[in-house]
């Protein structure tokens, strides 16, 4: 026989939390964390929705701009390099992770300006012109 009228209604089977948040990160871990933590004595039902999805987008705007620097280095894989380099370039998020170190990352190509030779003129008299006047 059936079990009409028993259980749950309309479904069988459960929804997590990230799911009806329609999110990707896992809602019910962050909660767990959160009571663990002991950051308060109590957590409220959407704090872990909301700290999920701002952890989400913060994670998605990363590997965007990471997965751009790998495009630009014609690379098929995201690698902690490609990180720093989205992270250093970009001003929001390196304003954000401003005292993060990423291991092996390396730091952004930069040469100083005066390091760079001298732009010299095209002057006739120049004493290292390689005209053949003499």
């Amino acid at each position: 026989m059936s079990s009409a009228g028993r259980g749950k209604p309309n479904s069988s089977k459960s929804t997590s939390r990230s799911h009806k948040a329609g999110l990707q990160f896992p809602v019910g871990r962050i909660a767990r964390f959160l009571k663990a933590g002991k950051y308060a004595e109590r957590v409220g039902a959407g704090a872990p929705v909301y700290l999920a999805a701002v952890l989400e987008y913060l994670a998605a705007e990363v590997l965007e701009l990471a997965g751009n620097a790998a495009r630009d280095n014609k690379k098929n894989r995201i690698v902690p390099r490609h990180i720093q380099l989205a992270v250093r370039n970009d001003e929001e998020l390196s304003k954000l992770l401003g005292d993060v170190t990423i291991a092996d990352g390396g730091v952004l190509p930069n040469i100083h300006q005066t390091l760079l030779p001298k732009k010299s003129g095209k002057g006739r008299d120049d004493i290292g012109s390689a005209s053949q006047a003499f």
